[in-house]
């Protein structure tokens, strides 16, 4: 029996204010009138019908005033930038198999479909087919291609080998701002091998392989800290002038058994609200 997918951002719980009890009658010692008993009746039911939607307006204010624009980091916002992501779930995982962060399962093994662990595209963004790769696989080739120096991918190409790569899942768009976004998520046996291998040694500050016109780059301490996802390492960078035609975001993610890469690009200047957006979201889908 596989398990039902669960909702990365659900809304928070809201707990209606109690309704007000309506005000006693005091009884009249002679028999009412008719006229009298149907006036009560009628203002019985009003106070019944106020005091509901009473309650269904506190309960709504609620659901929206409590939830911080930052913490729905899927909501496009005219006024901030971010994109308009679809609602997103984690994908089932098999009959029996446990989270990458169960206890259970101590190499942090992602037992879901790596190609459903990945981010769609945001409203409006047209696709790069390219880095579907083949049934759904990226030729590791293929993702050493944004690194700058040959030496660089080199290097790379054979620490891959090296570590057993398992398997490269890519998804890449580009939105109407010119915006480009590419992600890529390379599995290996183990999260000790993605930590010790790769994250520590060359992504935890910077990343020790230039990226394709970036020649400078500098930490990114933009994210907030309420951004961090448990159980998922974060090393995000910046380029920084003087940048060419375009300026440049990366971002490299530990989670298990899994090193995602993400990557924005821009003509001018790459916003950051929708880079921290994009990172986010796929460090919750890899969390």
């Amino acid at each position: 029996m596989t398990e039902q997918p669960q909702t990365l951002v659900p809304a928070p719980p809201t707990e209606p204010p109690a309704v007000p009890a309506a005000p006693d009658v005091v009884a009249d010692p002679g028999p009412p009138a008719r006229r009298d008993r149907r006036v009560l009746r009628a203002a019985l039911r009003w106070t019944a019908a106020v005091a509901v939607f009473a309650v269904a307006g506190a309960g709504t204010a609620y659901g929206i005033t409590r939830m911080e624009r930052t913490d729905v980091p899927g909501l496009a916002t005219a006024s901030d930038g971010r994109w308009d992501y679809p609602e997103l779930t984690k994908p089932p995982l098999p009959a029996g198999s446990p989270g990458p962060q169960a206890e259970s399962n101590p190499a942090g093994t992602h037992h879901a479909d790596l190609r459903a662990l990945l981010l769609p595209a945001p409203a409006g963004a047209e696709e790069d087919k390219a880095l579907r790769g083949e049934d759904g696989w990226l030729a590791t080739d293929d993702f050493l291609e944004e690194y700058a120096e040959d030496d660089d991918r080199d290097t790379f190409r054979q620490e891959l080998v090296d570590a057993g790569l398992r398997h490269i899942a890519a998804r890449g768009w580009t939105t109407e701002d010119g915006t480009r976004t590419r992600i890529y998520l390379l599995r290996f046996d183990t999260a000790a091998v993605v930590e010790d291998s790769f994250f520590k040694p060359h992504f935890s500050y910077t990343s020790a392989y230039s990226v394709k016109g970036a020649d400078f780059t500098d930490n990114d301490d933009s994210f907030p800290v309420k951004s961090e996802v448990a159980g998922v390492q974060r090393s995000a960078q910046v380029e920084t002038r003087p940048y060419g035609k375009e300026q440049d975001r990366q971002a490299y993610l530990a989670a298990g058994d899994v090193l995602a890469v993400v990557l924005q690009s821009r003509k001018g200047t790459a916003p950051a609200v929708p880079f921290r957006q994009t990172v986010v979201l796929q460090s919750q889908l890899l969390g």
